[in-house]
Formats: C-alpha cells, sequence, structure tokens
C-alpha cells in the first residue's frame, strides 16, 4: 500500500499534469477522434482506432490523478525536523566499505523519473526515518542485510 504522503513541488507537478491532460491533450485527442470518425468506416480506419486508444488512456490517468491528489497529504518542511532524518529530507550515507549514496526521501508519487529519489515506503528510507548524523541503521533487503552510516542530512530541497 502506497503511502499518501507528497511535498508541495510535487502535489504541484501532479495538478499540472492533470490540468495538461484536461485542457490541452484530451482536447486534441477528442477532436482527432471526431475527424477521423467523420471519414466514414471506422473498422479500417487507423487514425480513429489510434485516437480513440490514447483517448482511453488520457481519461484512465485523468480518473487515477483526480482520485490521488484527494487521498495525497502534503507534507511541508518543519525546522523542527532539522538534524534527523524524516520526509523530504535529502540523506547521504556511508556503507562500511566507503560506498555513499545520497538520495532524497520522497512520497511514491514523486520518484518517476528521478534517480536521486526514493519513496518513504522504500526499505532504505524507512530503516534511516528517525536517525540523526552519524547514527547506524541496518537495511534488509532480498539479497541480505546492510549495514550503513547517517553521513549527512539536509533539508534544502523542501524548505520554501
Amino acid at each position: 500500500m502506497k503511502t499518501n504522503l507528497i511535498s508541495r513541488s510535487g502535489y504541484l507537478q501532479l495538478q499540472q499534469e492533470l490540468d495538461h491532460l484536461w485542457r490541452v491533450e484530451r482536447r486534441e485527442t477528442t477532436e482527432k477522434v471526431a475527424w477521423a470518425a467523420s471519414l466514414g468506416d471506422r473498422s479500417e480506419n487507423a487514425d480513429y482506432k489510434y485516437n480513440k486508444q490514447k483517448l482511453r488512456q488520457i481519461d484512465k490517468r485523468i480518473r487515477f490523478l483526480r482520485k490521488r491528489l484527494e487521498q495525497l497529504k502534503i507534507v511541508e518542511y518543519s525546522p523542527q525536523q532539522d538534524g534527523k532524518v524524516f520526509f523530504g529530507a535529502t540523506v547521504t550515507v556511508e556503507d562500511d566499505h566507503g560506498q555513499q549514496k545520497t538520495f532524497t526521501i520522497a512520497g511514491p508519487d514523486e520518484i518517476y523519473q528521478r534517480d536521486d529519489v526514493i519513496s518513504i515506503d522504500a526499505p532504505m528510507a524507512r530503516a534511516a526515518l528517525g536517525k540523526q548524523l552519524d547514527d547506524e541503521f541496518t537495511v534488509v533487503t532480498p539479497t541480505g542485510s546492510k549495514l550503513w552510516i547517517v553521513t549527512e542530512i539536509d533539508y534544502i530541497l523542501t524548505r520554501s
């Protein structure tokens, strides 16, 4: 089950996507479907079939976004978070071999098409929550357990 948390910027991106789909994509695709339908035999009309399918996909995404936006809770930055790992933190961790990873903890709706963001539902994020600088934590994954140390915590991306 997805956590229903999101940053303000992530929420605004989803709203912009919904607005674009509704006002631009859907309107343009509906016009193409109407034009293709006016040509006659729809069973042989590739433009009609393609755009009708595209319209169904757009409508599906619009329904999803409308429902999802109602469920989401925007998490704002608070100065009380400084020094500890919470939602919105950009965290640098290091393992016992000196390998470092830096990631920002975000909502599951914000992680797509980005390699520097992990979901708050991810094992690494869950294990790091509440930790402070130099705290150790263990992440259990299908390949085994691994020990990590928090080396840096920042909230620069979530501060207003």
